[in-house]
């Protein structure tokens, strides 16, 4: 099952790496991790995507605790979330082509950050799931790079993240 884990953390050198070192450690594997400075100050905000058990997810969170810079972990699975990922995707675009690429990227809001000879770099916002399927209609156009910033999350209401 897949669960997206936040954690406040105090904003320190190696507290990532000691965090990624743990999951390493353990052999738990990430499939998504966004960090960034948060709203106060010396904290930063990690997102964390994993795959595993309810009981491996409950080993990751007595592990995360364990460390000493982590201010708070939330399992936020089943949670009510407003979750975003962002991705620039660049697609092969012969003059011939480039419009019906355009055409494409609008019914996905995707945004025309850079057109180049024979490319055009698109950039989207949105859920996992809608950038997904932005990849799989552009595939068949030439994707010659592609990045993604992994899953962020805000609970909904007054529920904390």
């Amino acid at each position: 099952m897949t669960h997206t884990i936040s954690c406040r953390v105090r904003n320190r050198p190696g507290v990532l790496a000691r965090i990624a070192g743990l999951f390493s450690r353990r052999g738990y594997n990430i499939e998504s991790l966004a960090v960034s400075t948060s709203h106060k100050p010396g904290e930063s905000r990690m997102t964390i995507v994993v795959e595993d058990t309810e009981e491996v997810l409950g080993q990751i969170i007595q592990q995360l605790y364990k460390l000493i810079d982590v201010i708070q972990v939330m399992d936020h699975t089943g949670d009510k979330v407003v979750e975003r990922e962002l991705a620039m995707i660049k697609v092969s675009a012969t003059p011939t082509k480039r419009a019906e690429i355009l055409q494409l990227a609008e019914v996905f809001r995707a945004r025309t950050v850079d057109v180049g000879d024979d490319t055009v770099v698109l950039e989207v916002t949105g859920a996992p799931d809608k950038i997904d399927a932005l990849e799989r209609v552009m595939d068949p156009y030439g994707i010659t790079e592609m990045v993604r910033t992994g899953k962020v999350i805000l609970a909904r209401g007054n529920q904390p993240t």
